[in-house]
């Protein structure tokens, strides 16, 4: 059963996302993992947020293909796809650090969530791919933080090669992931310690640090609406809507 959870033990609040279509996102989670982020940076009890997803393959699959088949108007279009605009823009807006927690694939918006965290740990399993372009779309509304994350060079090469999977090796040498663990143990390990370690720190120090982390995005509302706006367009097309249903009849 899909769910987003909020978990807060000492300090630590741990947003869980998990849907049965390997952890793509569809309308409903999108808002409920937003309004959850966001429910975390507003509890006085919670000193840092841990982002993962539950399941053991894959961390994110990106949109859910069932959802982008249905939309049947621009105006539809741009809403699902505001739906990641929200969560990226709820992960920055947050007073806390973000750790994300990557136990394996991130396709198309699941990297947009992986560059939106403040810190990133992933296993050797977590393969990246921004598939968004073979779709007859394009890495529009991730785009940002994948940019302001990897630099525009990692992420031109990834959405000029959206068949491609690129290697986790590659992603932590760009900057996306912070340390890459063997297993699942030893990744948990060094989400937690990092946790716990960040829970005993002074809040308000680390909410002004943040704020100097993210300098230069506070236009990031205008701009990712600009960009599901785009999406959203481009969805209706037929190029789109064959190569889904190709993809759903393999």
């Amino acid at each position: 059963m899909n769910y987003v959870k909020l978990d807060i033990q000492d300090g630590i609040g741990t947003v869980e996302f998990f849907t049965e279509q390997s952890n793509s996102l569809p309308g409903e989670i999108l808002k409920k993992l937003a309004e959850t982020i966001t429910e975390a940076g507003d509890n006085p009890d919670v000193k840092v947020i841990v982002l993962k997803s539950g399941g053991n393959r894959t961390f994110c699959a990106g949109a859910s293909f069932d959802e982008l088949i249905a939309i049947d108007s621009a105006e539809r279009g741009k809403e699902f796809f505001m739906g990641f605009a929200n969560v990226i823009n709820a992960l920055r807006k947050a007073p806390k650090f973000v750790i994300g927690r990557l136990q394996g694939k991130a396709v198309g918006g699941g990297i947009g969530l992986a560059a939106s965290v403040d810190y990133c740990f992933a296993s050797k399993h977590s393969a990246i791919k921004l598939s968004e372009l073979a779709l007859g779309i394009g890495p529009f509304v991730v785009g940002p933080a994948i940019e302001r994350k990897m630099g525009l060079s990692a992420m031109s090469q990834m959405g000029i090669n959206p068949d491609e999977f690129y290697d986790p090796k590659w992603a932590h040498q760009k900057g996306l992931f912070g340390k890459l663990y063997d297993d699942v143990a030893s990744l948990d390990k060094a989400v937690n310690e990092l946790a716990q370690k960040l829970a005993a720190y002074n809040p308000e120090a680390m909410a002004e640090l943040k704020k100097v982390f993210w300098k230069g995005t506070d236009h990031w509302d205008e701009l990712l609406a600009e960009r599901a706006e785009t999406s959203g367009r481009l969805v209706l097309s037929d190029f789109t809507r064959n190569f889904i249903q190709q993809f759903k009849n393999k």
